[in-house]
């Protein structure tokens, strides 16, 4: 019922805001993905990580005999090994890269997460992009590392693209060069306003909402924390239909004014993944809070030892899903 309420209510708002003679970002619902659907609809992707992880990708037989991806009737989980003391001459720990068989362009996707993993040196992130890389550019909706508070989005994408530090969002601008071939392809990232858009805080809220918005002109993602009183129905509600310019301020806005976005984004896959170490959760363990110390020794342990050696801190290194769902 609450559906197709907010469905209608949307209905009668477009056709209002056509009356006025006002134009709108009215998008329909092109795919949903809802528990079992995730298994229909992504590849579970067995590769070498390219961010250098200290993780095995495995395959979707190896992922359902392991239980690491499971689904009810309305959720969805993806999960890594928590259980495994590692060989650190072998192989990483068991985890998962999910890529939608399908590519999507200009439109709006939506993601309702009840849990994102946590813990050190946890890597996992939901984003898009599609090969060859990075001649289509690509979008990271929510990424960070290491328990880290704060989601980030960022772009990356060929030269030359670039943004002003101070725009209409209410992240904080991180870098302003999205290029990949600079400043060791971090990109042009913003982090987040919320301590609950990542991380235990996160999850301890119950989780939330992520949306991006992809067109000629701009990208644009949001974040509405579970209690957010603000979050529009349409979201809440997975409805059939959405309006984007009731949604306020985004958390990150990446105009075209000194990037050419029609020309370095193509139609994209979407990613989930959760790696562990590499290039960043690595490189920033030791300033993340996280253990440095060995048992029983004195050495400096690197992200890389607590991986291998402590399989009970992935516990809740899993996403849960509610529903994802594209409109165009």
């Amino acid at each position: 019922m609450a559906v197709g309420l907010s469905t209608r209510f949307l209905i009668a708002l477009l056709s209002l805001v056509r009356a006025f003679g006002v134009w709108a970002a009215f998008y329909g619902c092109s795919d949903s993905f809802v528990g079992p659907q995730f298994l229909e609809g992504f590849t579970l992707e067995a590769i070498k990580d390219p961010t250098h992880g200290r993780v095995n990708y495995v395959d979707a037989a190896t992922a359902q005999k392991l239980n690491l991806t499971y689904a009810t009737e309305d959720r969805f989980i993806a999960r890594a090994d928590s259980t495994t003391v590692l060989d650190p001459d072998g192989l990483g720990r068991n985890s998962f890269r999910m890529q939608s068989k399908r590519e999507y362009g200009n439109g709006v996707m939506v993601f309702n997460i009840n849990h994102i993993p946590e813990g050190c040196g946890t890597w996992p992130a939901v984003w898009s992009y599609s090969e060859p890389w990075p001649t289509k550019g690509e979008i990271d909706v929510v990424e960070g590392v290491n328990n880290q508070p704060y989601s980030q989005g960022t772009l990356h994408t060929l030269p030359i693209c670039n943004m002003t530090e101070k725009r209409w969002q209410k992240g904080s601008t991180i870098n302003t060069n999205c290029d990949y071939s600079v400043n060791f392809n971090a990109g042009c990232g913003v982090a987040y306003s919320s301590r609950r858009s990542f991380g235990p805080g996160f999850n301890a809220n119950g989780g939330g909402w992520y949306a991006v918005e992809r067109t000629d002109e701009f990208i644009k993602i949001w974040f509405w924390d579970r209690d957010d009183v603000f979050v529009p129905p349409e979201v809440r509600f997975g409805a059939d239909f959405i309006v984007t310019d009731f949604w306020g301020k985004p958390e990150a806005f990446f105009p075209n004014t000194m990037c050419d976005i029609e020309e370095l984004f193509g139609d994209h896959n979407i990613i989930i993944n959760l790696t562990f170490c590499g290039d960043w959760a690595g490189n920033a363990y030791l300033g993340s809070g996280c253990p440095v110390q060995l048992t029983n020794s004195t050495s400096i342990a690197t992200c890389e030892d607590y991986v291998n050696n402590n399989p009970e801190a992935f516990e809740n290194a899993y996403f849960d899903f509610s529903w994802v769902k594209v409109y165009a």
